[in-house]
């Protein structure tokens, strides 16, 4: 692999794999079923699609590298390698970059973690979402307990970094339930877990069910409540929560997705993918064409399928900036923001509804760094309406 000198910003690299065995019930991804797939057609793509950013992006340094989905593990281990070449082959991969894979953790795709490993994955992400068999059926998941656990044993002896996905206040959950998965959960975790209340996204089938009342969820006071003994158990285990959903031993957060939150620089490509990249003396927000086969289309005929690339303004910069900083329990640094976009707080923060908030005690401002409070994290969506202008 090819090194640079570069004083560019770092880059963050993700690379989209839409394609699943099923569709969870569940799920708003974009995430797509299909008989056949031609793996090769699409390794090819997705290289020219990095070939044709690396002339846009210029000499980087790259920090991370995550392969999301869909589910990446249905991918070959030499797709993964070739694509990792690539990349390499363009920028300068940091000594500490960081590789991830999402997988399932059926049979057959941690049976190939061996290969993951020895073609440059270094940090694989579990979609395992429960630890009850009724449960991940009524997911609509492909596996079972005791396959989630074998992969999370496989995952530990061929990775020194991984995680794991749950979800809760699920169908039926109570409290107790939920308290009880969560350590078990914990006892097989190591140095990070991302748990996630199920929601019901429009355009899914648990959508379609839950508005004809055949699906139940726990109330929201008893959601509230699983959420707060997340924290306090995580908490206790030594795995805190650095982001609203991710909990992590220090030093162990994902630092792929540390860069979403803390507004560094991303290129993704692959169907849907997005990325924020500066060129010349702007920042351009930019996407990929969302079906597979119109993004493959496009590639084959002129090396990308970008569907849209417009620069930010200071104030779309700025919106992103707070909207994504205030994910992290580190919150974000105002100073900062109007430092990067030349403007005062007041031109993109309410400042008297901000000053309600902290008031209230859902938001804490102090030292030029506004964050949520513990309150104020679960509400953040509803905080960001009040305080955006």
């Amino acid at each position: 692999m090819k090194t640079h000198k570069t004083q560019m910003p770092p880059l963050a690299v993700y690379v989209h794999w839409p394609f699943c065995r099923s569709k969870c019930p569940y799920c708003d991804f974009n995430s797509h079923v299909r008989a056949r797939i031609d793996e090769t057609a699409w390794a090819e793509a997705l290289c020219r699609e990095l070939d044709y950013f690396a002339t846009f992006a210029g000499p980087r340094r790259v920090t991370s590298i995550f392969f999301g989905g869909g589910t990446p593990s249905l991918m070959s281990p030499t797709t993964v390698g070739r694509i990792l070449e690539r990349v390499g082959n363009h920028w300068q991969l940091e000594e500490t970059v960081e590789i991830t894979l999402e997988a399932n953790p059926t049979s057959v795709e941690a049976g190939k973690f061996r290969d993951f490993a020895a073609a440059g994955i270094n940090r694989v992400s579990l979609g395992v979402q429960s630890l009850r068999d009724a449960d991940l059926k009524a997911l609509g998941r492909e596996h079972d307990v005791a396959e989630a656990r074998t992969a999370i044993d496989l995952a530990q002896k061929y990775f020194r970094r991984h995680s794991f996905d749950l979800i809760y206040a699920r169908m039926g959950q109570s409290l107790s339930d939920w308290e009880q998965e969560l350590q078990e959960a914990l006892e097989l975790a190591v140095d990070h877990l991302s748990l996630y209340q199920l929601t019901i996204e429009q355009g899914t089938a648990f959508y379609n069910a839950y508005h004809r009342g055949r699906l139940r969820l726990p109330e929201e006071e008893v959601a509230a409540d699983m959420y707060d003994i997340t924290q306090d158990i995580c908490a206790a285990a030594g795995l805190p929560a650095y982001e609203i959903s991710n909990h992590a031993r220090p030093g162990e957060e994902s630092r792929h997705n540390l860069a979403y939150w803390r507004y560094e620089e991303y290129l993704g490509i692959g169907p849907g993918a997005h990325g924020r990249l500066s060129m010349g003396e702007k920042v351009y927000a930019l996407s990929q064409k969302r079906k597979p086969e119109d993004w493959l289309r496009q590639v084959e005929a002129d090396g990308h399928a970008t569907e849209f690339l417009e620069p930010l303004s200071a104030l779309m910069m700025a919106e992103e900036m707070v909207m994504m900083g205030l994910r992290l329990r580190e919150g974000v640094s105002l100073k900062a923001v109007e430092k990067r976009i030349g403007r005062s707080i007041s031109d993109f923060l309410d400042q008297t509804r901000l000053e309600n908030l902290v008031d209230q005690g859902l938001l804490d401002w102090r030292d030029g760094t506004l964050r949520t409070t513990r309150r104020g994290r679960p509400l953040l969506n509803a905080l960001l309406r009040q305080i955006l202008a």
